[in-house]
């Protein structure tokens, strides 16, 4: 990992094409997380609330809004929302139920890569592990791993809640 203020990382169209659709994040940005949590719910139910794309506000991003999805929850579907101000243009790179949801997208001159999988296990739980990279010019002035800890922790915990609800 980087600690460069500077690091742009590759263009987004790589990141979509070379990073996410490959189940990977972009291991060189200065900003990376990864966080897991188990969720007594089966993995259909899991996958229900994540892919629900239109509730992510109760499902999985309390704050993000004005969610659009211009092609629907599918591969190189494009979509939009806002959270905190931002407004970030994403497509997905990968949706393969029940297991992975991946997509890519820019806010604020960052290029993200955002990845959640799922694993069912023995007991009718089901294993959630997100990561995210970020990387973009003096990006890391106004974000860091700290935050995105936080912000990955709060997807998890919102995602469990309303599986297991």
């Amino acid at each position: 990992m980087t600690n460069s203020l500077f690091y742009t990382g590759p263009s987004i169209a790589v990141l979509h094409e070379e990073y996410a659709k490959k189940s990977r994040i972009d291991d060189r940005a200065a900003i990376q997380g990864r966080r897991e949590i188990t969720v007594a719910a089966p993995i259909e139910r899991v996958w229900e609330k994540l892919s629900d794309v239109a509730s992510w506000d109760t499902n999985l991003e309390p704050g993000v809004k004005d969610i659009q999805l211009d092609d629907g929850v599918t591969v190189d579907g494009r979509f939009t929302r806002v959270k905190g101000g931002a407004k970030m243009k994403a497509r997905f790179a990968v949706v393969e139920a029940p297991r992975e949801i991946a997509w890519t997208g820019a806010a604020f001159g960052a290029k993200v890569v955002h990845r959640f999988t799922l694993e069912a296990t023995d007991d009718n739980t089901t294993r959630v592990v997100v990561e995210e990279s970020m990387a973009g010019p003096l990006f890391g002035l106004l974000f860091n791993n700290k935050k995105l800890d936080a912000v990955l922790t709060e997807s998890l915990t919102t995602l469990k809640q309303a599986s297991e609800a």
